[in-house]
């Protein structure tokens, strides 16, 4: 016969409560860990955002300053006798050296996901997933100085100008936002399911038709993700575009003329203004104008992923 607890519970009842509270408790703290992380999270995001519009919105409501005339004018002479606060040379550079550079990196890293996935996975993966990586971790600034060294010298020598210009911040660029794209990729073509291959090999399909007609047809949406992601992310750099592009405040007649982007300008000028007036004001309307280009990009991404879901 068991012995009753002073409660009248067995012995065993009592040890099984002892061994179920630690996991209530473990259950609890868990929940509540993760949901102040939740409220922190949102609570940055909306403060960021709060933060960035009350300061660039003070260009229109403060100094009077006019949407049209920042967002389509081409003279830029904040510190004028009349201020002129035209963006359009800024926003041009930025979206110009963005779409060149996933021109160029987007076949690159599908062609480089291709190989590592469809082609040779085992050596692929070996020898040039290391390399992407290492890319990935390089300072901006260092592939600045390489722009500068070897980027601006070829196109000096080679085309007319000297060589700064949108074609070297987008050459730049694209060397940044290639482990992005080919990431992604990669993670995209090797979760295809392998009955998807075979099907085509027992059709008669040769490996570069499964390739073309059937992998990339199939995984578009995805690798589509990792290109306007490696956008978003050229579009929002500033110092290693800032060292090459010549931060020239106007709209180049060719890719090879000295240009600027929101991201240069606001990190030249930044510094050299006075908290509150009205050229201070337009930098923070800049910074708005990415802040809204970086909600537009996420929006993108969040469109193309349902659309691999279905």
């Amino acid at each position: 016969m068991e012995r009753q607890a002073a409660g009248g519970q067995p012995a065993h009842q009592r040890s099984n409560h002892k061994q179920i509270k630690p996991h209530i408790m473990e259950e609890w703290v868990g929940k509540v860990y993760t949901t102040l992380c939740i409220i922190v999270l949102i609570v940055t995001i909306a403060a960021i955002v709060y933060f960035v519009a009350s300061r660039g919105l003070s260009t229109f409501f403060v100094s009077g300053v006019n949407v049209g005339e920042l967002l389509t004018g081409l003279k830029w002479m904040p510190e004028g006798d009349i201020p002129m606060f035209g963006a359009l040379p800024f926003i041009f550079g930025s979206f110009s050296t963005s779409l060149l550079a996933a021109l160029i990196a987007a076949p690159l890293g599908c062609c480089a996901a291709i190989f590592m996935t469809q082609i040779m996975p085992g050596a692929g993966r070996r020898v040039l997933q290391p390399v992407i990586e290492l890319l990935a971790g390089i300072p901006s600034v260092v592939y600045g100085f390489v722009g500068l060294s070897i980027v601006v010298p070829f196109l000096r020598s080679v085309f007319p100008g000297q060589g700064i210009g949108i074609a070297a911040g987008a050459i730049v660029l694209s060397i940044m936002i290639l482990p992005t794209i080919t990431t992604i990729a990669t993670d995209a073509l090797a979760a295809l399911p392998f009955g998807l291959k075979e099907g085509s090999y027992a059709l008669g399909a040769t490996r570069w038709q499964t390739i073309y007609r059937i992998v990339i047809p199939t995984t578009l949406p995805a690798l589509l993700t990792g290109v306007v992601l490696g956008m978003s992310r050229a579009f929002g750099e500033a110092l290693a575009v800032q060292m090459v592009i010549g931060n020239a405040p106007h709209i180049p007649r060719s890719l090879f003329e000295s240009a600027s982007t929101l991201t240069s300008v606001i990190t030249l000028s930044m510094g050299n203004t006075v908290n509150g007036s009205p050229h201070n004001n337009a930098l923070w309307s800049l910074a708005l104008i990415l802040l809204a280009m970086t909600f537009v990009f996420v929006f993108v991404v969040r469109f193309l992923e349902r659309r691999n879901k279905q």
